[in-house]
């Protein structure tokens, strides 16, 4: 299966996110592209890829420990950014992002110490992908229009252990399937 550990914004949260995107796929240049929708919205804290079934139970068991020690925290889409100089556009977040990269360090370290083989670490950066371009394309308008943005403030309460089924039919411009496989509450008792 390919797995991924990720918080996911309540609806409203991402429905005004899409308020958001859909002015900003009315600027010029917007049909360059790949435009993520409302399923793919998720902050991903740790990427498993390709997990062996018999590894699952334990990164499930580790992911639900990583979760009961962390406190429920405040969070809300803020602002954009860029990565990969302009090929991917993404809104950040705000408020207890401290709290939120320490979730992503715990989720990491569970998929290593469940024997997922994880790559290099860096430093989590809090986004959500808005868009993908195959070449780079200038992410500046966007990135200033999203400048405002600023959704609603929730409570994030679980961590969710999500499968991501890529595309197949080969038809441009479809969407990989995310289906949540687990969702583990923050800061209860275990």
């Amino acid at each position: 299966m390919r797995l991924f550990a990720a918080v996911l914004p309540p609806e409203d949260v991402t429905a005004a996110l899409a308020a958001e995107v859909a002015a900003l796929r009315k600027l010029p240049g917007a049909d360059g592209p790949r435009w993520t929708g409302r399923p793919g919205w998720h902050f991903t804290l740790a990427f498993y890829g390709e997990v062996d079934d018999d590894l699952v139970p334990d990164l499930s068991a580790r992911l639900e420990r990583a979760a009961h020690r962390t406190a429920p925290f405040e969070l809300a889409l803020r602002g954009g950014g860029q990565f990969g100089h302009g090929r991917v556009l993404w809104a950040g977040a705000e408020g207890d992002v401290a709290t939120l990269r320490l979730l992503a360090d715990r989720a990491e370290a569970a998929g290593r110490k469940a024997g997922v083989e994880m790559g290099e670490h860096r430093r989590y950066t809090p986004h959500l992908t808005v868009a993908r371009g195959r070449e780079a394309f200038d992410v500046g308008p966007y990135v200033e229009a999203l400048d405002g943005f600023r959704s609603r403030a929730w409570t994030v309460t679980d961590l969710a252990l999500v499968r991501s089924n890529l595309p197949r039919s080969g038809v441009p411009g479809e969407q990989p399937r995310y289906e949540t496989v687990a969702r583990s509450p923050l800061g209860a008792s275990g």
